[in-house]
């Protein structure tokens, strides 16, 4: 895998042969300050993009996790927890299960590449505080290629209305997670969802392994990458703080 990025890397042209930034892009690159911004490289697979139609998709999001939090919200074994507990499950869980609402509710993801800041916003942004908030990344076409995989993967399985359902309780309650005060009630919730989801095709446990398969994959996509690209144009936290407002 590396070998692949480092080839890509060796033909960009933001890089001379020898490896070293171009003398000319590092020109053009560097910002008004001595130590300027990280060089904005040019790799396919390294390059920063954007949603091609934001309004729709980042509404689609946002109907999607409203959706999410719902689902949690009716769930009444979840409210019998302590609310330490409620809230580490929240904060650890919240993106998988949003991403099987991506998947159940069809959200296609389309990007384009992202412009380049402009002078003027680079000065701008040159003169903030320390203790400003940052305003974020920008999400890498590789980040989001993986989403595209996962999504898609997801859809070629045709999972019913049913087996999502129990898929989110089973995401949900995650005895795994560090500093649960009740870890085996919830290791047995999780039990439960997953019996729920394995008796719906008793006869075809290779989908069961599978579908599992596939939602641990969910885990591996990180909370920034889905806030920069889906909440960060509407000033939306994550599933935690969002449940905790509503």
């Amino acid at each position: 895998m590396s070998s692949s990025v480092d080839t890509e890397c060796e033909q960009c042209q933001c890089h001379s042969k020898d490896k070293h930034p171009a003398i000319l892009y590092t020109l053009l690159s560097q910002n008004l300050r001595p130590g300027g911004a990280r060089q904005r490289c040019l790799c396919q697979q390294h390059r920063t993009v954007c949603l091609r139609t934001p309004h729709l998709t980042c509404q689609a999001a946002s109907d999607v996790l409203l959706k999410t939090i719902s689902f949690v919200r009716n769930v009444a074994a979840f409210h019998l927890l302590p609310r330490e507990d409620q809230l580490l499950l929240l904060d650890s869980c919240w993106v998988p299960l949003f991403l099987l609402g991506l998947a159940q509710e069809m959200v296609t993801v389309e990007v384009m590449e992202a412009p380049a800041p402009s002078m003027l916003k680079k000065i701008l942004l040159s003169g903030q505080s320390e203790g400003q908030e940052p305003e974020g990344t920008q999400p890498t076409l590789a980040a989001v290629q993986q989403l595209q995989w996962c999504l898609s993967t997801f859809w070629k399985m045709e999972l019913s209305p049913s087996e999502y359902t129990y898929l989110r309780g089973a995401v949900l309650f995650d005895p795994d997670i560090p500093g649960l005060r009740a870890p085996l009630y919830i290791k047995s919730l999780q039990g439960e969802a997953q019996r729920a989801l394995q008796e719906l095709h008793p006869q075809d446990q290779g989908r069961f392994s599978q579908i599992l398969q596939l939602t641990c994959s969910l885990k591996s996509i990180p909370s920034s990458f889905i806030t920069d690209l889906f909440f960060r144009r509407m000033g939306t936290g994550h599933a935690g703080a969002a449940a905790e407002r509503s």
